[in-house]
């Protein structure tokens, strides 16, 4: 979209939910404390269902047409194949972890992402035909937790498809009453009480269904019940989301609107430097100032965030995240 008509509002919210993404993703660094573990499963309660829910709701417009295929490849296909084994790679050869399973495959680690929203984009045609195809995505989802394996991260494009589908169904009149007052005035209880919820996420679930790419059976949770709790944590999921939604200023608010133009660099690039810092020993020095590691974890994340996303920074990196479109965007000018 051009400047002139990209909404400010969607913008606030990437660049809200990018940053969260980087957090999280940064706080796999750090000590698995008390505090730690229940920040962590407060944010991945509402936080990966609320950007799915953006990447549905974005995706409205896709259709099965050669430009729209064009655009796909460029944007996600062409990131993916480039992407998955770089970082593969650095996390193997310079930070020293192991990795299994095969490449492309089997997504790795931040990579998943990519893959499953292409596989979504391709179903897009499908799933917006009717609503009646937002309550089977949730007989979907509960289904998915059956499928225990990780080629292309079925589970995960199973599990999530319910926040895609509600993205593509909802219009931009619904989500206007996030701004109603009444609305904004229960989002910071709901946020509350999903937090004191994230305190005893091991009481009433696991970890492990918040990242939705496990099976059930690998999940110790009574086979009674496990439908009934992927449900709650499908429901807080989206309370929490919603709550975050409703929070974001409707407003341009200039250089921080701006960053949301450049979600995919920070997407693909902040893995990188989270895992140099864990090469160099952040790990180690975290667990011996827990509070202290914790909080500069945290604002690193944002800054790293908001580096990669600055404009400089963003110009440099654009071409390699998206090389096919940069070609074609070259040819144009040239042509033109």
């Amino acid at each position: 979209m051009s400047q002139t008509s990209r909404d400010p509002w969607l913008d606030n919210v990437k660049t809200v939910l990018i940053t969260t993404v980087v957090v999280g993703h940064s706080w796999g660094l750090l000590e698995g404390t008390d505090g730690t573990h229940w920040a962590y499963d407060f944010l991945y309660l509402w936080h990966i269902p609320a950007f799915v829910f953006v990447s549905g709701y974005l995706s409205k417009s896709f259709e099965w047409d050669r430009r729209r295929f064009k655009s796909l490849v460029s944007v996600l296909l062409i990131p993916y194949l480039l992407f998955e084994p770089a970082l593969y790679y650095y996390r193997v050869h310079v930070v020293d972890e192991t990795e299994p399973g095969l490449l492309w495959l089997n997504p790795h680690w931040t990579m998943w992402y990519l893959v499953v929203l292409l596989m979504w984009r391709l179903a897009t045609p499908i799933l917006k035909l009717h609503w009646l195809f937002l309550p089977a995505s949730v007989v979907v989802s509960l289904v998915g937790g059956l499928w225990n394996t990780d080629l292309l991260m079925i589970p995960r494009f199973l599990g999530l498809l319910p926040f895609f589908v509600l993205g593509l169904h909802l219009k931009p009149r619904h989500l206007a009453r996030l701004d109603d007052v009444w609305v904004r005035a229960a989002a910071i209880p709901a946020l509350l009480g999903i937090g004191a919820m994230a305190r005893y996420t091991d009481t009433w679930a696991k970890t492990a269904l918040l990242w939705y790419d496990a099976g059930y059976d690998e999940i110790p949770i009574d086979n009674e019940i496990v439908f009934q709790t992927r449900l709650t944590v499908m429901m807080f999921g989206l309370i929490g989301a919603f709550s975050v939604l409703a929070l974001v200023p409707r407003r341009s608010l200039g250089w921080f609107t701006a960053m949301g133009t450049g979600t995919m660099v920070v997407y693909l690039f902040h893995g990188f430097a989270v895992k140099t810092a864990k090469a160099l020993g952040w790990t180690e020095w975290t667990a011996d100032h827990i509070g202290i590691g914790f909080v500069l974890t945290t604002l690193g994340a944002i800054a790293l965030t908001l580096v990669l996303a600055s404009p400089p920074v963003r110009w440099l990196l654009e071409p390699l995240t998206n090389p096919l479109g940069s070609r074609w965007s070259r040819r144009r000018s040239a042509l033109s």
